[in-house]
This record gives C-alpha cells, structure tokens and sequence, in this order.
C-alpha cells in the first residue's frame, strides 16, 4: 500500500506533537502548522479533547483535498477526540467562519483547558478564532513567574488569557480592557475556574484609546502592561494598524508603566519582519527611556519542528523565531515614579 507524500507529513507532525497528547486529554497545543509543514491552507489546533481545523483555503477552489485529507486523518488517528470543529477562514458569511461541528454535539466541544497549572476557559465556536492563542503560551508562562504582587493592565484582553496568567501569579491587580464585553465574560470564567476573585471594575469593556486616556488622567499607573492589538482596528476614537501605527499604541501606554515596570509589545503581523519590528522598537528606545529587556519565543508546536518543516514564513522574523514578535521592554520614567 503506498503512503502519500499528505499522509507522511501529517504522521510527521502527529508524531513530533506526541507528549502533548497525554490521557488527560486536557491541554491546548497546534497538532499542525500546515503552512510551515507543507500542507497548505489547514492548521489544526487541539484544545483538551477537541481539534479545531482552521480552513484558509479559497472556498470557491475546487481542489480541497488537503482539508479534507487532513480533517480525516485527525479524526481516524485521534480517536478520543470528542468533537471536530472546521473553521473556514475565507467565507464572507462571519457566522459561517466561526465554524461548526464536523464530529460531535455542542455539549462535547470543550470548554476549558489547563495550561501551567492554570484554567482558561474556552468559547471555541463563539467567533472566528478560537480565543485562546497556543503562540503566547510562552508569554503566560512569563506572566505566571514574574507578575506576582504586580498591578497589572490588560489591554486588548480578548478572552483575558494574559491576565489570567498574571492573577494566577498573585498580581496584586488585573486591570483587563477590551472593546468586547462577551469576551471579557470568558475572562470572568476562567476567573471562577481557578477561584479567583472577580471585581467588576477590573473587567472593562470600553475603546483603548478612551480607556487609556481616563487611566492616564486619573494619573493611574501599573507594573506590567500587556499590548497584544489585533492586526487592524479602528472606532470613530482611533486607528490600530500593526504595519504602520504601531508606535502610536505603544506610546499611548507609556504614561501608564510605573518607573521599573515592564512593557510587553506584541506584533503578529505575518509581514511585518522581525527586522522591521526590531527596528521600530529601537527607535521608541532612543530616548532612553525604554529598553529591549528580552524577547520569548513562539513555541515549536506552533512554528514547526525541524523533522518537519518545510516552508518559510512570509517574511523572515529574526531575531523573533516567528511572526509573533513579543518583547518585554523595561521602562524608566523621567519622574522615577512607581505609585
């Protein structure tokens, strides 16, 4: 029986991703990165006893096979999987790109998975992603070992995955803001699944530009502060664009950083060169007010292994080991103040 070329570089990956498919059945990881593995237009996410399929190819294009090939492949190799969700990322219709259930009932598709120590809960078929990113789990992990006893402000929350990480360190505060007040909810859940205690006033729904500017007038001031904006966004307050703008999100927040403190620049744009973003910080670090303390790397699940990679990303992230460029800059003020 001949094995196709499809079928080796989906077993590569399977197998290369074989410690995190543990009996609990509980964590979240990229089974494949089908750009990066040679299998175009799929990437397959799993969280606890669920696969995500993302669907990029053209859903006028005849030829799916590589889809499909990869969905029945999951589905025949991972038999514990509960329910198969495909999100067909190129459909104009935005309920259609939240997904639906290829295998399984609503009541199988997981709601939460453990990551660190730590839950976060899950909304998988609430919108177009998924909601919890497997290429910040580096970033979480840093929160969780250097945020306790730090106020801490999360802005461009989505589902609070990020300051969830910093509660579960023993931040002293989490300030979580987003334009969406649905996915501040799934931050509240995973709040109650870990036992942490919810304050209303620390989940704010309301436009970053607005919200921040309220926080620096009230002279507001934290120890971290997380920036992790969508690619492009804009309200009638102001423009986020991770191409061209990006040095205006970075410097509104600013103010807000207490003398010491860190600020966490995240950019994943897919043409935006680790070169050209490195740059770009350079140039915030001028004043010398800002530095490049470190960078975390996206984690080898996400980008490929070398058993298994076989393409390139658009443009070359380094010194960034992928398109999720994540920096944590140090942060000095001119009045020194940390309160």
């Amino acid at each position: 029986m001949t094995t196709s070329p499809l079928t080796l570089r989906l077993g590569a990956a399977l197998d290369e991703r074989a410690a995190f498919a543990d009996e609990s059945h509980r964590t979240a990881y990229r089974l494949l990165n089908g750009f990066l593995e040679g299998v175009p237009d799929v990437v397959v996410d799993v969280y606890g006893s669920t696969a995500v399929i993302h669907d990029y190819a053209d859903p006028t294009d005849a030829d799916r096979a590589s889809v499909e090939a990869t969905s029945a492949y999951v589905r025949a190799q991972l038999p514990w999987l509960r329910a198969v969700v495909l999100k067909p990322r190129k459909e104009a219709d935005p309920a259609v790109r939240r997904g639906w259930l290829e295998t399984g009932a609503a009541g199988d598709v997981a709601t939460r998975v453990l990551e660190n120590g730590v839950w976060y809960a899950l909304e998988l078929l609430g919108h177009r992603d998924t909601g919890f990113y497997v290429d910040t789990r580096g970033l979480r992990a840093w929160a969780k070992e250097h945020l306790a006893g730090a106020r801490v402000l999360n802005t461009f929350a989505h589902t609070g995955s990020l300051g969830v990480a910093a509660a579960a360190a023993g931040a002293a505060r989490v300030l979580h803001v987003d334009l969406n007040r649905r996915f501040l909810n799934v931050a509240k859940t995973s709040y109650t699944l870990n036992g942490f205690p919810i304050r209303k006033a620390d989940f704010a729904a309301g436009d970053f530009w607005t919200t921040t500017s309220g926080l620096i007038r009230r002279g507001e001031l934290f120890d971290c502060v997380f920036v992790d904006p969508p690619f492009f966004s804009a309200t009638s307050r102001g423009r986020i664009d991770l191409v061209s703008d990006y040095h205006r999100v970075l410097n509104k927040v600013r103010p807000l950083v207490a003398d010491g403190g860190w600020l966490v620049a995240v950019n994943n744009a897919k043409f935006v060169s680790g070169a050209a973003y490195m740059a770009l910080l350079d140039r915030l670090c001028e004043d010398g007010y800002l530095s490049v303390e470190s960078t975390i790397p996206v984690p080898a699940d996400v980008t490929g292994y070398p058993a298994t990679r076989v393409g390139d990303e658009p443009t070359d992230p380094a010194p960034f080991n992928n398109s999720t460029k994540i920096a944590v800059l140090r942060v000095r003020r001119k009045d020194a103040r940390t309160s």
